[in-house]
């Protein structure tokens, strides 16, 4: 009868450090690749005859409801920045929602009028 030590086996290279790594390695190219798709050939943006820049394009919301979010401001709020900024505005972007009735879309367009926007573009939001 043999009563010595037995031998230790040998085991194989653990395999969790590199699961990690490769998780590790998943996450960042997940997190630096562009998600949005690049454009087929180089663009280059517009600039003004008098070379000022570009304004960022206003955007008034119009949900369901019937609320209005513009620029942090919602309700009468975001309407009363609007009108703040119509000298500026040469444009307004007004996103309703699919499930505004036309009627309310259709005041809101005149209210926005009469404040002083000189352009309304309508484009929708919903199913």
């Amino acid at each position: 009868m043999d009563f010595s030590t037995p031998k230790k086996r040998q085991t194989g290279e653990p395999i969790l450090p590199m699961i990690n790594v490769v998780f590790l390695l998943l996450i960042f190219f997940l997190l630096s690749s562009q998600i949005a798709p690049r454009a087929p050939f180089a663009i280059t943006p517009p600039k003004l005859e008098n070379g000022e820049t570009l304004t960022p394009e206003a955007v008034l919301f119009m949900a369901a409801d019937a609320r209005l979010y513009f620029s942090g401001a919602e309700g009468r709020d975001a309407l009363a920045a609007v009108v703040a900024q119509a000298p500026e505005l040469e444009v307004l972007t007004l996103r309703a929602d699919s499930e505004v009735p036309a009627r309310e879309v259709a005041a809101l367009i005149s209210r926005l009028r009469d404040a002083g926007i000189k352009a309304v573009s309508l484009t929708g939001t919903g199913p």
